[in-house]
């Protein structure tokens, strides 16, 4: 009886969660755990509510936005399955030697976290991370996972999605940045609330100089 019943549980879990997915494949995501988590936050230290967030879809996002998360982020998005292993195997070396580094996350583990998942460090969590990015892997298209990922990042206090965020800090539409501009956003996004793209530090510019380096090798990305 008991394995019956966890068999039915595990059916209906798949069943919900593959439907839950496939719906944010046509519909946009109205707010995430983490919004949610930074408006109480923001309430409990005696701040107002400030949630700026304005969708913008894939065609209205400026290319060099999306070469620049991907230069950032994830140079090899594009072609992998969801998972980086060179990057994961990386950062694990790295993090065995003691230096200290952001992770082997690709844009669609991010994607699944932000979107599906509570805030937090787990091996718990990591394991749902891992299997929303799967379903949102076989579910939606590449483009589509770029463009929810760009509208719901954090990228400031309050501030979540690039149109906001450019809006904010350059006082134009996400569609119309330049390479520069766009570098110098993807650069925060490691810590969007200690860093500022219009008042960048010394690790912001390097990161900077990183991304527009990367962003040279994906000058022939072309998106549909």
């Amino acid at each position: 009886m008991l394995f019956r019943f966890l068999k039915k549980l595990l059916l209906g879990f798949f069943l919900f969660t593959f439907c839950w997915v496939l719906v944010y494949r046509f519909v946009n995501p109205p707010i995430t755990w983490l919004m949610l988590q930074r408006s109480v936050e923001r309430q409990a230290a005696g701040k107002s509510w400030k949630l700026e967030k304005e969708w913008r879809s894939f065609d209205e996002l400026s290319n060099n936005l999306k070469k620049a998360a991907m230069a950032g982020e994830d140079a090899a998005f594009m072609n992998h399955w969801g998972f980086d292993f060179k990057a994961i195997q990386k950062a694990f070396e790295k993090n065995q030697k003691g230096r200290k580094i952001r992770g082997g996350s690709t844009i669609s583990q991010q994607t699944a976290k932000n979107v599906f998942l509570w805030p937090g460090r787990s091996w718990i969590r990591k394991g749902f991370e891992a299997y929303f990015t799967v379903l949102i892997e076989l579910l939606w298209s590449k483009e589509r996972i770029l463009e929810v990922y760009l509208n719901v990042i954090e990228m400031g206090d309050g501030i979540y999605g690039a149109e906001a965020a450019t809006q904010h800090y350059y006082g134009k539409s996400a569609g119309s940045m330049s390479k520069y501009q766009a570098s110098l956003l993807v650069a925060v996004f490691p810590n969007p609330l200690r860093w500022s793209p219009v008042k960048p530090n010394r690790t912001v510019y390097y990161r900077q100089s990183l991304i527009l380096r990367n962003m040279r090798r994906l000058k022939n990305v072309q998106f549909d």
